[in-house]
């Protein structure tokens, strides 16, 4: 394990810990966290796109559509309220082994534990329970992945390093799709495979890749109150942040309206013989063609300088390939889609996480705040559900469901223009 350093002198440590970063990471360090990145997507997406959609087509295969939004739903709100309270945590963390790595491995750890403990229940309500124990944990470890980069990366190499762990997201699904549909047999054993892969894959960057800890004086006393204020971040004092925070939630609901039916889009509107290889097929696609996406354009916007018209061009091309499902519910324009939107969300996942880190309000908060950034990942997947049910049902079905998820994505990258601070 690396040296870490010593904590005995609060005024030397706290520019290692709190100032911005000017060193350049290596690209072993990128590796790391991009691995440890990999992991708790991983973790998060193959059991809503397939493991949990099997599941829950097996328990209930009448009311399906239902379940899945029940139980996605409530895990989604497990993941708005845990993450920002377990990325205050780590901002708060006095451990000799830094603030992040300690809730990276016991995030993975518990995150593991709720997919066993999903993965041997046959009712709903234990799916339910299972997956909410799944999301605490994940998002535990989510909010230590998720600020390394701000911790330790300079602003003019983020949008590169963004660019590597996000494309770890659609890589994190692929390899579960391929784990859960070819090489493990089951849903229970798909379970338990990616619940051991997930605390694997988290231990090279925990071991090897030491970070100063926060001096205690640094620490503030605890006060509840105090506490739960800081956990709301004024969009009036901080406008720019409110701005950031907007644009991402409503990329991201566009995106969740536009695949948490997938499954069952390809099973009801494509008749797509097998749709679980369906949807692995589609996810190769979508990573092929972000690979090709992320990491060029994240070098040239660090070269540029400039985040927000990636932003916009991003959501401009995630939206067309929403009106392609909309209008053609066909395998050819369902696999033009895939590519389409791959190559947008390249883009936004290098981008986006950029801009984010230069918005943030305070050094000391860093780890909190994109916590409450992160609701605006996991707080769609709550309205997703209760959108897209009433939308399939009553508004045109799957041709309704992807026109309002190409308008939502589309007003949210437009919604980038509004920030300041950010060329």
């Amino acid at each position: 394990m690396a040296p870490v350093p010593a904590a005995d002198d609060a005024d030397a440590l706290c520019p290692a810990v709190l100032a911005e970063p000017t060193v350049p990471v290596t690209a072993s360090w990128t590796a790391g966290l991009s691995l440890a990145t990999f992991a708790v997507f991983m973790a998060f997406m193959t059991p809503i796109q397939i493991l949990l959609p099997l599941q829950l087509e097996h328990i209930d295969p009448h009311d399906k559509n239902a379940a899945l939004s029940l139980v996605t739903g409530l895990g989604a709100l497990v993941a708005v309220v845990v993450n920002p309270l377990a990325g205050a945590w780590s901002d708060r963390t006095t451990s000799r082994f830094g603030r992040r790595r300690p809730w990276i491995l016991g995030g993975a750890l518990a995150g593991a534990a709720g997919l066993v403990v999903t993965a041997g229940q046959d009712t709903v309500a234990g799916v339910a329970v299972g997956w909410c124990l799944a999301q605490a944990g994940l998002n535990a470890m989510l909010a230590g992945v998720a600020t390394p980069i701000a911790d330790r990366v300079p602003v003019a190499q983020r949008a590169q390093v963004s660019g590597w762990t996000g494309l770890m997201q659609s890589f994190g699904l692929v390899v579960g799709a391929l784990i859960t549909t070819l090489l493990v047999t089951g849903v229970r054993p798909g379970y338990v495979t990616l619940a051991v892969l997930t605390v694997v894959l988290a231990f090279p960057f925990v071991l090897q890749y030491a970070e100063p800890p926060l001096p205690r004086a640094l620490r503030p006393a605890f006060d509840a109150r105090a506490f739960a204020r800081s956990l709301w971040v004024s969009p009036r004092q901080h406008p720019d942040f409110g701005w950031a925070w907007l644009t991402r939630f409503l990329i991201n609901l566009g995106n969740a309206l536009g695949t948490l039916y997938l499954f069952y889009f390809l099973t009801d509107a494509v008749h797509y013989g097998d749709p679980g290889t369906g949807v692995l097929i589609l996810t190769l696609v979508y990573t092929v063609c972000a690979a090709l996406t992320a990491v060029p354009v994240g070098v040239l916007s660090d070269r540029v300088g400039r985040r927000k018209g990636f932003v916009v061009l991003c959501s401009v091309v995630m939206a067309a390939a929403a009106l392609l499902l909309a209008l053609f519910h066909t395998w050819p324009a369902a696999l033009a889609a895939a590519a389409v939107l791959g190559a947008g969300y390249g883009v936004y996942l290098a981008v986006d996480q950029a801009l984010v880190t230069q918005v943030l309000p305070e050094a000391a908060d860093r780890a909190k705040d994109l916590g409450v950034i992160n609701i605006a990942n996991s707080g769609p997947q709550v309205m997703a559900p209760a959108l897209a049910a009433p939308v399939i049902a009553h508004l045109g079905g799957y041709t309704g469901l992807y026109v309002t998820a190409a308008v939502v994505i589309l007003v949210g990258g437009l919604l980038v223009g509004r920030i300041r601070s950010v060329a």
